[in-house]
């Protein structure tokens, strides 16, 4: 199984995929990082030379591909669920988990981001706005959970995602620490 992340640029789908990769023993893969493998140079540069449609048409490409294998933690682009057959591949391939971040959120972490293209613009928060609106119900059309991201830790959010995960029967259980059974008091049998 593959546990997929989607969501706004920012919202910690790398982050927390590499952790929730690392507590599961499985490997972690960034999506963006295939396909800037597979044009041989950055996103944002591909997206100023070629333009969006061209970039989009790499990364269905792309995400058919990884999607189709057993990858374990699959970190995804922000505009990913843009194109239908990406929203359908990714939900019939794997468990796809939104992280949902306010655009206040995100913006407060990506403020003084200079690498994602789509907020290299005059108003960065303006932008996530737009991009939220739009792409929110894409997300969550995507999506098997909706995770709120909120503010806390790194840590916690892979706590929640375990829980959901384990609670819907994708995951075994985690069992707590070996402790001896309790033992049960003898009762004395009647002479």
């Amino acid at each position: 199984m593959t546990i997929i992340f989607v969501g706004l640029p920012g919202s910690g789908k790398t982050t927390i995929g590499r952790q929730l990769a690392r507590r599961l023993g499985v490997p972690f893969v960034d999506s963006d990082h295939v396909i800037e493998e597979r044009l041989g140079c950055a996103i944002r540069e591909y997206f100023a030379r070629e333009g969006e449609d061209a970039f989009r048409e790499v990364e269905q490409a792309v995400l058919d591909d990884l999607s189709q294998q057993n990858l374990g933690v699959l970190s995804t682009g922000g505009g990913s669920v843009l194109r239908e057959a990406n929203r359908r591949h990714l939900h019939d391939r794997g468990q796809v988990i939104y992280l949902c971040s306010t655009p206040e959120d995100v913006y407060r972490r990506l403020r003084h981001d200079t690498v994602r293209p789509l907020l290299q613009v005059q108003d960065p928060l303006a932008r996530l706005r737009d991009l939220y609106e739009t792409r929110d119900p894409l997300y969550r059309d995507a999506a098997h959970f909706v995770i709120e991201t909120g503010r806390p830790s790194v840590s916690t959010l892979v706590n929640m995602i375990l829980m959901q995960l384990e609670l819907a029967g994708h995951l075994p259980a985690r069992t707590p620490a070996a402790h001896p059974a309790p033992t049960q008091p003898h009762s004395p049998t009647a002479p």
